[in-house]
């Protein structure tokens, strides 16, 4: 399990673009979004510079723990 701080979450919306965007990539990936937090947790093959850099396409700045 993969940890990255996400800036710019502000709504479920938000949740659902960040998800949405691993998963596209890696559809078994397991995605869980703390919002209020700001903290995404990332199950996946991928590697952690990919996970941000499709995190950065839908317009958050992320960055791995």
């Amino acid at each position: 399990m993969q940890v990255f701080n996400v800036q710019g979450m502000t709504c479920g919306h938000c949740v659902k673009a960040v998800i949405n965007a691993i998963q596209g990539a890696d559809p078994a990936a397991r995605v869980e979004v703390d919002l209020p937090a700001g903290q995404a947790r990332v199950d996946s093959a991928l590697s952690a510079q990919r996970i941000v850099e499709l995190i950065a396409e839908e317009g958050y700045q992320a960055q791995a723990r």
